[in-house]
C-alpha cells in the first residue's frame, strides 16, 4: 500500500468514536503483534496499514497512540457482540462452564485486563450489561493484548441472563462485603451447569437488579482481617483473585 488519501485518514480517525464503529461495523487494531493476532484469528481483517508503506506522518495521523506503532489494521466486528435473543446462547450455556458477567464496567483498562484474565484462566465467554464500556474502544483493544480475538464477549440484558442461568440449575456468584469468605465457600466451576461470576461497577459495585439474583454471595478477605487498609479492590484485581480461586478448586 502506498500513499493514503485525506479522506481515508479522516475515516480511520473517526473510528475512535463508538457511533462510527457501530455504523461501519469495524474497529482498529494497532501494533505488529496485535495485527498478527487479528490475521490469525477468525475475525475478518479488512485492511492493513504499515508505517514503512504510508509514511510516519500518515501513520501518526491515523493512530490513537501517543507513539504510533509500525502497523495498524481495520477489523470487522463479530456479528454476535450484541445479543437480543437469549436463546442464541442456549448452546453455549448448555455445555456448562465458568463465565464472567460485567455489571457496568466503565474503565477501558479494567475491561481489557478482565479479558486478559478470562483468556488466561480459560473462561469461555464474558457477558456484559449494554452500558459497559465498548469492547472495541481503542484503549480496550490495546489493553486486551490479543485476548479480544480469543474470548467471546456478549452485551445483553444481564438480569434476564442471570434468571435464565438460575432456571437451568446454574449458579450466579458475586462479591460483597457481607458475603461468605471466598476461601471457605464451596465453588462450582460449572462442571455440569453454568456458573457465572458477576463483577460490579468500579464505584457502585453490583447493581440492585443483579444482586437480588446472585445465588452465592462471596467475600474476598483482606489481610489482616481486622485491618483492611484500602476500602475496596480494583475490579480487575478482584476478578483475578476470584477466578484464580475457582480454577484452583477444579
Amino acid at each position: 500500500m502506498g500513499a493514503i488519501s485525506n479522506i481515508e485518514i479522516k475515516r480511520l480517525k473517526s473510528l475512535q468514536q463508538k457511533k462510527v464503529r457501530d455504523e461501519l461495523g469495524v474497529f482498529v487494531v494497532e501494533g505488529e503483534k496485535m495485527v498478527q493476532e487479528a490475521v490469525s484469528s477468525p475475525f475478518e481483517v479488512e485492511c492493513i496499514y504499515r508505517k514503512d508503506e504510508i509514511g510516519e506522518d500518515a501513520m501518526s495521523r491515523i493512530s490513537s497512540l501517543s507513539t504510533p506503532s509500525p502497523a495498524l489494521a481495520v477489523v470487522r466486528k463479530p456479528s454476535d457482540s450484541y445479543v437480543d435473543d437469549l436463546t442464541d446462547l442456549d448452546g453455549l450455556l448448555s455445555e456448562g462452564g465458568l463465565f464472567l458477567a460485567l455489571d457496568t464496567i466503565r474503565d477501558p483498562g479494567n475491561l481489557g485486563t478482565i479479558l486478559r484474565i478470562a483468556d488466561w484462566f480459560g473462561i469461555k465467554a464474558v457477558f456484559a450489561t449494554r452500558d459497559t464500556v465498548d469492547l472495541f474502544n481503542p484503549k480496550v483493544v490495546q489493553s486486551t493484548m490479543g485476548a479480544i480475538f480469543r474470548v467471546k464477549m456478549h452485551y445483553l440484558d444481564l438480569p434476564a441472563l442471570s434468571s435464565k442461568v438460575l432456571a437451568s440449575g446454574g449458579k450466579i456468584y458475586g462479591t460483597f462485603l457481607d458475603g461468605v469468605n471466598l476461601y471457605e465457600r464451596d465453588l462450582d466451576n460449572g462442571s455440569e451447569k453454568p456458573s457465572v461470576i458477576v463483577i460490579g461497577n468500579e464505584s457502585a459495585g453490583i447493581s440492585d437488579a443483579i444482586s437480588k439474583l446472585v445465588s452465592d454471595r462471596l467475600y474476598i478477605p483482606p489481610y489482616p482481617a481486622d485491618d483492611p487498609g484500602s476500602e475496596s479492590l480494583n475490579a480487575a484485581i478482584a476478578t483475578a483473585i476470584t477466578v484464580a480461586e475457582f480454577r484452583r478448586r477444579k
